[in-house]
């Protein structure tokens, strides 16, 4: 079963109480979280959704612990989070040569095909698009499991000299079950490119990226899309504006949507997302500032932002997607 499994959308409050666990504070607004959920660039993995009873955050790594290696989280819940390690204590050697200077990896992403996990993350450095996208592969998501070890599968994409940046990797398969990878962050705008299973890798190295959404304006502030497939349309989520300035963060989300895998993605207004179109769907309000970074797990939006409670410090939010007229929609309460 796919991490993204529409079903699930109709059974969240059930999950949660046959876990035997507090439900969150609002079945439509931002869920109350307890633990360690300090992540950004949350990839999340709702527990109902797949074939497991826990749920697994991996995020952006940090340079004080491990390496920079990609960060995991888990619960039973989805409301209570702990700390559960790193993908790898080192990073694979190769990455430290590709991109001179990287620190952190960034910005996973986590999807299942016939029974292997597949972890696709960014090696950069910040402001450069000298970055590539690196995959791994394991057969569980829990660091507890004895069979737990992320395989190391090299390069997926690089962007050094391109008018991309080869970071913030989202997998969706088409109705053929193809899978593609949408990535992109300034530069060129985002990007979609065809992979082929079981490699999880390119299925044509030389093939062109076809770009899906751009701004058209300097400096392209549009970042981390994040693809999704329901009833016939495909579902371009995307962080526009700035992350990564605390409580002075302008990030916020849009959504468009095509009925072909390519494009063209419009907003509800039918203005096309390669003309800076998309339609609001969460922003700033209030303490919570620059919303962004997203995944979706079932019909659960995960994304970061900076919370004035805790002093600028950035965190994990769940917001359940509410769907109307064929259009998804997510409020803070």
């Amino acid at each position: 079963m796919k991490r993204r499994a529409a079903a699930w959308s109709a059974t969240l409050a059930l999950a949660i109480g046959v876990a035997g666990c507090a439900a969150p504070a609002s079945s439509s607004g931002e869920w109350e979280l307890s633990g360690d959920y300090f992540t950004h660039d949350p990839a999340l993995v709702a527990g109902p959704s797949h074939d497991g009873d826990d749920w697994f955050v991996y995020s952006t790594g940090d340079g004080q612990v491990a390496d920079g290696n990609i960060q995991v989280r888990r619960s039973d819940d989805g409301v209570h989070w702990e700390y559960a390690g790193e993908v790898w204590q080192e990073k694979p050697e190769w990455l430290t040569e590709a991109v001179p200077g990287v620190d952190n990896l960034w910005a996973p992403e986590l999807y299942e095909h016939n029974g292997t996990w597949y972890l696709y993350y960014s090696a950069s450095t910040f402001g450069s698009n000298d970055s590539l996208i690196g995959l791994a592969t394991n057969s569980t998501l829990d660091p507890e499991d004895p069979a737990y070890e992320w395989v190391d599968q090299g390069e997926v994409i690089a962007s050094a000299g391109e008018n991309f940046n080869a970071i913030d990797p989202g997998i969706v398969e088409d109705a053929d079950g193809t899978p593609w990878m949408s990535f992109g962050s300034f530069w060129g705008g985002l990007q979609l490119v065809e992979l082929e299973w079981p490699s999880g890798l390119l299925a044509d190295p030389d093939a062109e990226p076809v770009t899906i959404a751009d701004r058209g304006t300097p400096p392209n502030a549009i970042e981390a899309p994040y693809l999704i497939e329901r009833d016939g349309y495909y579902y371009l989520f995307v962080s526009k504006d700035f992350c990564c300035q605390g409580l002075e963060s302008t990030y916020n989300m849009a959504v468009g949507r095509s009925t072909e895998i390519d494009g063209p993605y419009v907003d509800r207004d039918g203005v096309s997302m390669l003309d800076d179109g998309g339609t609001p769907l969460l922003a700033s309000d209030g303490p919570r500032v620059g919303p962004g970074g997203q995944s979706v797990s079932g019909d659960l939006l995960a994304f970061h932002y900076y919370d004035e409670a805790l002093d600028g410090a950035f965190r994990l939010g769940l917001v359940p997607l509410n769907w109307e007229d064929g259009w998804p929609t997510a409020r803070w309460e």
